[in-house]
């Protein structure tokens, strides 16, 4: 039994230091990202950036990032859901109106690009015989 315990503890912490890992890489990744956005953006406009500055805008960045994944994850619980839905993410913009209209109109423009499915149309020449079927015929007189 003990041994069970040890070895399922093995395992745990296994996947722990696999899930730092993992998140390393990405924090890493993202990282390298934004410093790269920030400096083509300072580039851009004739502005420079300090270094540690831009390490400050990317640690934000990546932390504000890791909140919203969480609020969206609670979001798509909270409705029963497994999966993060569109409406998900508008909801967590909705205290900036700016950023929200922005998510609606990419939501709109997604939307336009679908392809409409062609619902199937229920047969209407069965109501049609049903409804001539019970109409009692007078006579003229």
């Amino acid at each position: 039994m003990e041994e069970e315990t040890n070895g399922i503890d093995e395992e745990r912490k296994q996947q722990h230091e696999e899930d730092a890992s993992v998140n390393e890489i990405l924090r890493d990744r993202f990282r390298l990202s934004t410093i790269s956005i920030a400096e083509a953006e300072a580039n851009q406009i004739g502005m420079e950036i300090s270094k540690p500055i831009i390490a400050c805008i990317s640690d934000l960045a990546f932390k504000y990032t890791e909140q919203l994944a969480k609020d969206l994850e609670l979001f798509a619980q909270h409705a029963g859901r497994k999966s993060v839905r569109m409406e998900d993410v508008i909801l967590s913009a909705h205290r900036n109106e700016h950023l929200a209209a922005t998510l609606r109109s990419f939501r709109n423009d997604l939307k336009a690009k679908e392809p409409r499915s062609e619902r199937k149309r229920k047969k209407s020449s069965t109501r049609e015989d049903i409804t001539t079927t019970n109409v009692v015929q007078v006579p003229d007189l």
